[in-house]
């Protein structure tokens, strides 16, 4: 599901955003520190960033600056918390590459209908129920994966980890980006799982002479094949 990272320092606003978030399906994780929330952005990316404007280590509006700086970041999804409603500072977050800017206390069913709208403007796949690239198909509401009209059964492990690479095709994540990214930060698992893993989707989605959507880039690690995506 889309992916949301809350940077915020005040614990209940954090924790009264996660708890709403992971109800409507998104995947949270949250920082406290501006400074913790640019050395986990450089890690990986999420969908959606919620960042308030007051931090500590490193503030709300600078972090956003450098965010748009890198080339990796500059179009992820922000939006700005902060209880500074004056227009010139709102006007200051927008220009700063904010993508939106909500003044606290704020409503949060309409939080989260501009984190939906802003998702599907700007990644739709993550909020779409389906995915399709060349002859694969998979439907996160059902889980079930078919190619070439032919169902594939999938572990949990194998679905989550074909999910995340359809999402980006082309783009090459290392071992340690899947961990986090199908596994989560908080379970401790070697890298070389990951191994065990893509070679168990394959197995499952490639038969007979059918082309491998899934791409080792040696000494980098796997992308899901742009080529295959667009055939």
């Amino acid at each position: 599901m889309p992916k949301v990272l809350i940077v915020e320092d005040e614990e209940p606003v954090s924790i009264l955003l996660r708890y709403n978030l992971e109800a409507e399906g998104f995947e949270v994780e949250s920082c406290l520190r501006g400074d913790d929330a640019e050395v986990r952005l450089r890690e990986t990316t999420p969908d959606l960033l919620l960042l308030d404007w007051m931090l500590p280590g490193l503030s709300g509006i600078e972090l956003c600056r450098r965010l748009r700086q890198r080339s990796e970041t500059e179009r992820l999804p922000i939006i700005m918390l902060t209880a500074r409603g004056e227009e010139s500072e709102r006007i200051r977050g927008l220009g700063t590459g904010a993508d939106d800017y909500v003044v606290k206390p704020f409503s949060v069913p309409e939080l989260l209908a501009r984190i939906k709208a802003i998702l599907r403007r700007a990644k739709p796949e993550s909020v779409s129920s389906q995915l399709a690239a060349g002859d694969l198909e998979l439907d996160r509401e059902t889980h079930r994966v078919r190619r070439q009209g032919r169902e594939i059964h999938l572990g949990p492990t194998e679905f989550k980890l074909l999910e995340f690479l359809m999402q980006s095709p082309g783009r090459v994540f290392s071992r340690e980006q899947l961990l986090d990214g199908v596994w989560g930060h908080d379970v401790y698992v070697d890298e070389r799982t990951v191994d065990v893993h893509v070679g168990r989707l394959r197995k499952s989605i490639n038969r007979g002479n059918s082309r491998d959507p899934i791409r080792t880039v040696r000494g980098a690690g796997y992308a899901f094949d742009d080529q295959f995506a667009r055939n």
